[in-house]
């Protein structure tokens, strides 16, 4: 029970922001900006300032790119033997390979394991964030019959991320003798605070305007599969592998069980690769993970 006390504050604000979508009609994108421009840098650079460069950095890339490579591996090999076409195999691999560990897992880690958890959760956050902008993007690029993105486009969305700036000057002031005046930090500090309760706002209404349309049951099943059962077993094997501590361990197998990213949604539609597809698992593995999620955290606990 004490699990579900966990995720509860974290599905209320989900919830707020559902209903103040439908109420207000609210345009998120504009708010979604906000945060991922603004706010998000200023949460990523305390992060990294406050957090000591070590191998742990490493092992959490290893892991990111070990899970989302080994998910991807699962689609093809499934593409192969039921003959999905591009378009069906990268929208399963948009739906599949990326978790929602921003508005989603670094909220409930915070509620689960305090701030030292919630320091990984952020690190691995960045790290994530970086992956879907290079390889979700590809993927979405790459099964579209619209447009055709590829490396070189992944790569210039990366050098627009602010996040991927914020890390590296938080690692920097980190190295150096350079030290953040007080002042100014205090309001690095107010900002980066903000950043969590938004983006957590952002997913309920983001998840206000997804439409559910001729929902395919049995990629759906699939891709819930991969996503909520499959990639926690995968995210396990990483931690007792990998000689990282019990905690960055819990919080590598807490994050791979988060559902869906929603990011992949935007992604999908702006590509046109089966966003109804994309979208219809992102909000109803959210729906899921409220079951799952307790089972996952009772298990590392």
């Amino acid at each position: 029970m004490e699990f579900l006390f966990v995720l509860f504050p974290v599905l209320i604000v989900f919830i707020v922001g559902f209903i103040g979508q439908r109420t207000l009609n609210i345009d998120p994108k504009s708010i979604s900006k906000m945060a991922l421009y603004i706010l998000m840098p200023f949460l990523v650079f305390k992060t990294f300032y406050e957090n000591e460069l070590n191998t742990t950095y490493l092992y959490l890339t290893i892991f990111a790119l070990g899970l989302c490579f080994g998910i991807i591996s699962l689609v093809y090999a499934l593409a192969y033997f039921k003959k999905y076409s591009r378009n069906e195999s990268s929208a399963l691999i948009l739906s599949s390979a990326f978790m929602n560990n921003g508005n989603y897992g670094t909220p409930v880690a915070l509620f689960a394991f305090g701030a030292a958890g919630f320091d990984i959760a952020i690190i691995l956050m960045v790290i994530q964030s970086l992956i879907m902008t290079t390889v979700g993007i590809y993927y979405a690029a790459k099964g579209s019959e619209e447009k055709q993105t590829g490396i070189h486009g992944s790569l210039l969305a990366v050098t627009k991320m602010p996040t991927v700036y914020a890390a590296l000057a938080g690692i920097l002031f980190q190295l150096t003798p350079l030290n953040v005046p007080d002042i100014l930090y205090k309001s690095v500090n107010l900002v980066a605070d903000a950043t969590i309760p938004t983006v957590m706002l952002i997913l309920g209404m983001q998840l206000a305007t997804i439409r559910i349309k001729n929902l395919e049951y049995e990629k759906m099943s699939y891709s819930l599969g991969l996503k909520l059962l499959i990639s926690p077993v995968i995210a396990f094997l990483f931690a007792i592998t990998l000689p990282v501590s019990d905690l960055v361990g819990d919080i590598m197998i807490l994050m791979a069980a988060m559902p869906s990213a929603a990011n992949t949604t935007i992604m999908s539609l702006e590509f046109n690769t089966k966003p109804e597809f994309v979208s219809s698992v992102t909000l109803v593995s959210t729906i899921a993970s409220v079951i799952t999620l307790p089972i996952i955290l009772a298990l590392i606990s």
